[in-house]
Formats: structure tokens, sequence, C-alpha cells
């Protein structure tokens, strides 16, 4: 990746955007199960007129049924009662299992998509953001666009659908006592847009209150044994409170809001049902009792779904909120995997020709100017302090980084132009920092491949990598699952394991890093005759601390501030008497 194209990658979740924008890119989403939504929307509609007719009712009771004693319309009017209490009824089961199942399969693809957006995502996007504000999102958002999707969208298409059915049963009563509501109706949509703009802000600073919330539980149950060590249980317990007490304290925000907004709508409506009473009180308008009790019975209802819009605001514009940060996400570039070439094996010719690479966290290069190259089937390695640019050759060979300038060549092909899974097939790596998945030992052996190798050549993997004999120990033997991130393993089992990975894939192209860095003395000599093994015609590159593991090497690379300062065997390395020397006493008084 390139410097100019750094700032393409920055974060954008933060920005924030309308509403209706964001909605229409929920909207292909729900447009998959249009015809499941179009009877939910009828059967909401359906519990609107029901309801409203109910009212409407009222009318006809009074004027026809008791005032003029229709006797044959009375006894009608239960029936037509219990007929729409039954149409209510069956449209809100329906509507409700409808738009829920709706919901639940939108939720799944975001999530889902979001989870394969994650896995797609360059290195360098993690190094820019917490896991916990990463699992925030696909846990916590995800069920906030569950809150849009399905109870939001309930309340607003029904009761949305009763205001207007309200309305049109004033209007149709008596357009006299009606027009107060010529007057409220703009002061209530003002309320609930102002209300909408206060929601969404505040809903995007739980959704980050959330994350930090996230992060700060990561980072407690992943750390515990230095937090016990170090004694900073009362420290982490007071960083907790404190993002803890800042969710609350957005949490009450939006509550607060919502608990306000239904107080000034019921104050609004009292107003309008005040200049019906007055309106009716005037003798020349001749209102019959049926039209004022269908008016002021429908200005009264009109509180509960006006109410209900207000209070829904608050998780329609939480959900939107979380639409806008997840779309943001899934928005940002995945892996540059441009390339077409695809090849079975390589033979493993590496040269790197003035190869430079600077961190997006960084403003200094990492390594500058490298160029080298290894043979096929020769061995190199890497050597210098901490911080020198090791690890980032390796990390570059594998693509986990783009380069900033130079090219990376394999059997004299750039690097790029191999499909990411291509490229990475031919390499294998052993990491210093080995993860295992929560699963049996044979399946984290075998690990992207399983069920592409038998129990027997897993087993003697494992046995080159000197591990079969402590997984016999075990009473599930190659069935014992190893916990989260192998913990039930010691630090250089979990290494023979990595180990034992690498062995099975056998894999042209070699990256030892640290390979060797968990093990006691008494295993890295037995485990070293099984890499020596391992190492005869493939391309190796290793990355060392021991420098005795090394000395085999056909070249070393002696690197210092990301630039090679000294290269050769390592002879011809002692006999210059420079860096490497220094490295290599130190190494042995250590």
């Amino acid at each position: 990746m390139t410097k100019q194209n750094k700032s393409n990658f920055t974060n954008d979740i933060d920005k924030d955007s309308s509403t209706w924008r964001t909605f229409l890119k929920l909207w292909p989403f729900i447009a998959e199960h249009k015809f499941i939504l179009f009877i939910s929307v009828i059967l909401l509609v359906a519990s609107a007129f029901a309801d409203t007719s109910l009212i409407a009712l009222l009318r006809p009771l009074l004027d026809r049924g008791f005032s003029m004693n229709d006797q044959e319309f009375l006894l009608m009017a239960p029936f037509y009662i219990f007929g729409l209490v039954l149409l209510r009824g069956f449209a809100n089961y329906g509507y409700s299992v409808f738009l829920s199942l709706i919901s639940g399969k939108i939720v799944m693809k975001i999530r889902q998509k979001l989870f394969s957006h994650f896995v797609d995502s360059p290195v360098s996007y993690y190094d820019q953001n917490s896991t916990g504000r990463l699992l925030s999102r696909i846990t916590y958002d995800t069920d906030q666009v569950a809150s849009s999707s399905s109870d939001a969208l309930i309340t607003i298409i029904r009761e949305s659908a009763f205001i207007c059915g309200l309305f049109y049963t004033m209007f149709y009563n008596s357009w006299q006592l009606s027009l107060s509501l010529i007057i409220i109706t703009p002061i209530v949509i003002a309320l609930i847009t102002f209300i909408s703009i206060r929601f969404r802000r505040l809903a995007k600073n739980m959704q980050n209150s959330m994350g930090n919330l996230t992060m700060s539980i990561e980072q407690m149950l992943k750390g515990h044994r230095e937090i016990i060590v170090f004694g900073a249980q009362e420290e982490e317990s007071k960083n907790f409170e404190k993002v803890s007490n800042k969710f609350r304290r957005d949490g009450m925000r939006l509550v607060s809001i919502s608990a306000l907004s239904t107080p000034i709508v019921q104050v609004v409506i009292s107003f309008a049902i005040a200049f019906v009473l007055l309106t009716a009180s005037n003798p020349e308008l001749n209102i019959t009792p049926g039209e004022f009790t269908v008016v002021f019975s429908s200005l009264v209802a009109l509180m509960q779904p006006i109410k209900s819009l207000t209070s829904v605001n608050a998780g329609f514009q939480k959900g939107m909120a979380a639409c806008q940060t997840l779309f943001a996400i899934l928005e940002q570039p995945i892996e540059n995997d441009k390339g077409s070439i695809e090849v079975d094996k390589v033979k493993g010719d590496i040269v790197f020709e003035n190869v430079s690479f600077g961190y997006e966290t960084k403003n200094d290069l990492a390594i500058q100017n490298i160029s080298f190259s290894v043979p096929a089937g020769k061995t190199v390695a890497l050597v210098g302090r901490s911080g020198s640019g090791k690890t980032t050759i390796a990390s570059l060979l594998t693509r986990f980084y783009d380069i900033s300038q130079g090219k990376i060549l394999i059997d004299g092909i750039n690097i790029q132009d191999f499909t990411l899974y291509c490229l990475r097939n031919q390499i294998g790596l052993v990491s210093q920092r080995v993860h295992l998945f929560n699963d049996t030992i044979a399946n984290n052996i075998a690990y992207g491949k399983i069920g592409e190798f038998s129990q027997h050549q897993i087993e003697e993997a494992a046995k080159k990598a000197n591990a079969y004999a402590f997984i016999k120990e075990f009473d599930k033997g190659f069935d014992t699952l190893v916990g989260e991130n192998g913990v039930l393993l010691s630090g250089g089992q979990r290494q023979r394991i990595a180990i034992a990975r690498a062995l099975l894939r056998d894999n042209p192209i070699l990256i030892l890093d640290e390979a060797t860095s968990a093990l006691d003395t008494e295993s890295e000599r037995a485990i070293q005759k099984a890499l020596d093994e391992l190492q005869k015609g493939r391309t190796s590159l290793i990355i060392a601390h021991r420098l005795s593991t090394i000395e085999n090497a056909d070249e070393i690379l002696v690197m210092s501030e990301g630039k090679i300062i000294e290269k050769g065997s390592h002879s011809e390395l002692l006999n210059m008497n420079g860096a490497y020397t220094k490295l290599y006493r130190s190494n042995f008084n250590d």
C-alpha cells in the first residue's frame, strides 16, 4: 500500500449520515423479502383499520342505535365489534411473526457479511481497530439493526396507518371540529424531526461507548494473569467503572429525551382537545352526540400512536446509527487480491528488489531499500536487534502488508500477480506468536485443510515435530480440545503443534519466525533436527534470536534500523568482526 493510498484506508465509521440515506442502504436487504414485507404491511394496515373502525362505530351506535333506537343496528353491532376484534387479533399475530422472520434473516445476513468482511480485511485494519470494538460491531450493533427492522418498523407502519385513519375519521365526521389538527400536525412533525436528529447523535455515542466497554472487558479477560501478578485489580476496576458509567450516561440522555417528548406531545394534543370542546359549544354547528364523541375519542386516541412514534424513534435511530456504522465498515477496502496467476507449486526462488515499507501507524519506514535473493532450496537467515525489520520482511512476503515501493518476486513473478490463496499456499509459516483454535489437536494441525489429510499423515507430522509423545499422554490423544488459543498447552507444546502444521502442508517456501523461541534447550535440540530435515529442498527464510540455530544457513543478513548492514555466511560474518560478531558474542553471553 503506497503512502498516497493510506488516507483511503481511514476508518469512516464516525461520519454522520442522514436516516434516509442509511435506510436506502438497508433497503436491498429488506427487498429480498418484499413479498412477506408486503403481506406484513397489509396486516399492519388491517390492524390499524380495525382500531379506527372501532372508534368510528361510536357515531352510529350513539346516533342510530341509542338516539333513534335502531334495534336492528344494535343487534348487529356486537357482530361488527367481534369481527373487528377478530381481524385485529389475526393481523397482530401475522405481522409480528412475519416481521420477526424478516428481521432475523436481515440481521443474520448483515452479521455474516460483516464476519466475512473481517475475515477478508487486511492485517493493517486490525492494527488500527481493537478486537473489542470490532466484537461490539458484530454483536451490539447488529442487535440494534434487529430493533429497527422489526419492533420499530411495526410501530412506525402501524401507528402511522392508525394516525391516518383517525385523521380521516375525524374530518369525515366533522371537519369543523377537526381544524385543530392543521395546527398541531406541523408542531408534532417538527418535534419528531428534532428528536430524531438528537437520537441519532446520541445513538452513535452509545455505539462508541459500547465499543470501549467491550474492549475493556476483552483486555481484562485476556490479560487476567498480568492483572493479578501486577496487583492492578483496583486500577482495572476503576477503568471499567469509567467506561461503564459513560455508557450509562449516554443511555440516560436517550431516555431523558424520549421521556420529555411524550408530555410535550400530550400538552400539544390537550390544546387540540380544548379547541374541540370550545368549538362544539357553538350551537350553530349542530354537532350530533355521535360526531362529537368520535372526534373527541379520536383526538384522545391520537395520544397513544404519537407517543409510540416518538418513543420508538429512539430504537429506530439507534438502529439507523448502527446500520450507518456497519455499512461504513463494509465499504472499507478488503485485501487487494487482483492477482490472476495460480500454480500448484513454485520452485521457490525469492527476490527482494529495492523494497521499502512503512506501517500505517508510524511515520518512519520500517524497512528501506532492501534487496536480497534466496535461491530455491537455500536458507537465508535474518538477524538483528528487536525492531530492525526482520519480521516485517516475512510479513511482506506473505502479503500481510503491501510494499510501498520496489517489488518482491517468486520464480521471477511479482507476488502481487499471484492470487492471495495461491501465494499463501506456497508458504509455511511458523511464528513466535502461535495461535491455536478451540478445537482438537488434530484439527489444529490440519487447520485450513481439515479433511484433506489422513490421521496417519497428521500423526507423522506430529512425530517429526517432536509433538507426538506429549499428545499421546492426553486421555483423548489427538482428539483433545486445546482450549481458547491452546490455553491447556504449554508454550513449547503450542510451538510444536504449529511446526507440525507447517510440516503437514509441505510448502515449497518456509518462514520460521523465532520458531524455536518458546522451546526449552532439550526440546529445541530435538526439534532442530526435524527442522533441518524439513528445510531440505525448500526455500527457507529464518528469523532467529538464538544465533546458534542459523549457523548453517547459506547466507545471513544482519539488519539494523530497517536496512541490511552486513551479509555473508556465519564464518564470513565472524571474520568481519562487525555487527554480527557483537550480536553473536552478546547472544552467547546471555
